[in-house]
């Protein structure tokens, strides 16, 4: 093939390039916009119940509040605003199943198939953990956490409605992040980043560090930090356990044969083949 050939071919080359990239972007915000709009459905759907959602939301802390006092708003327009805020974020808390989804169809198409079969499970029970964390939060931590608050404070607790949702939105991030250690641990396997016996080795670690984030992520009080830390470190030894599985399949994969690209030589080749044929027909 001629130099003036190859020089037809490339700006073709660099055509067909650029359209993958422009339809990957619309597809990248078709998605955000489905998200977008699917928690836009669902947080107007939610604010005729915002004040009741927040009356649920802080039953845990005025269970345990002195008789004769209530939750308090610093702030003038805090009893408009914070329910509001409240729906929003459970809003997005409830379609965290569609958004994984949208995020699962998107790169689902650059995966390998063996690939797609582990990574569905992934997204799943990582899900389920994410809600199993916050609904942990909520009904074990939240009245020993608060029970103890109030018992120990020397004087009448009266909190602000503001502070409050921002002390619970971040332990419901807190423990449902924690709950993730199982998919954390099978992905540090499944991509050979480290191996089954290499994460027992660091057990003693692993323990520490599961009460130093515990110390970091909650109030400072020993019991939400062990309530934390704990659980942290049973799913540490459950996700060891079920990564034996992952780490069975990466090495079967392994030893399938792998895609390999063409080499320059091996385009060209090809490139000059097809002329061939084009010329011949």
């Amino acid at each position: 093939m001629s130099l003036t050939g190859k020089q037809k071919k490339i700006p073709e080359a660099v055509e067909d390039a650029e359209q993958p990239l422009i339809s990957h972007l619309v597809e990248l915000r078709d998605r955000l916009l489905r998200i977008v709009l699917a928690v836009a459905v669902v947080f107007m759907a939610l604010i005729p119940f915002s004040n009741t959602l927040f009356t649920h939301l802080s039953g845990p802390l005025l269970v345990h509040m002195p008789e004769g006092t209530s939750m308090i708003a610093i702030e003038v327009a805090s009893p408009f605003l914070i329910p509001f805020k409240l729906t929003l974020f459970l809003a997005v808390f409830i379609c965290v199943p569609f958004l994984l989804y949208q995020l699962w169809s998107f790169i689902a198409p650059g995966l390998y198939r063996h690939e797609r079969r582990l990574v569905m499970p992934l997204l799943v029970s990582s899900t389920f953990l994410f809600y199993a964390g916050a609904a942990f939060a909520y009904f074990v931590v939240f009245p020993l956490v608060f029970a103890f608050f109030t018992s120990t404070a020397p004087v009448s607790v009266m909190t602000d409605i503001s502070r409050y949702l921002d002390f619970v939105l971040t332990l419901f991030f807190a423990f449902g992040a924690a709950f993730e250690v199982p998919i954390v641990t099978v992905l540090l396997v499944w991509t050979g980043m480290t191996t089954r016996e290499g994460l027992r080795s660091k057990r003693p670690y692993i323990i520490v560090g599961a009460f130093v984030i515990g110390m970091l992520l909650t109030p400072p009080d020993i019991i939400s930090q062990t309530l934390l830390a704990v659980p942290m470190w049973i799913l540490f030894e459950l996700g060891v356990v079920f990564s034996a599985w992952f780490e069975q399949e990466r090495e079967e994969d392994g030893d399938e044969e792998q895609f390999q690209p063409l080499s320059e030589k091996e385009m060209d080749e090809e490139l000059e083949r097809i002329e061939a044929d084009e010329k011949d027909q």
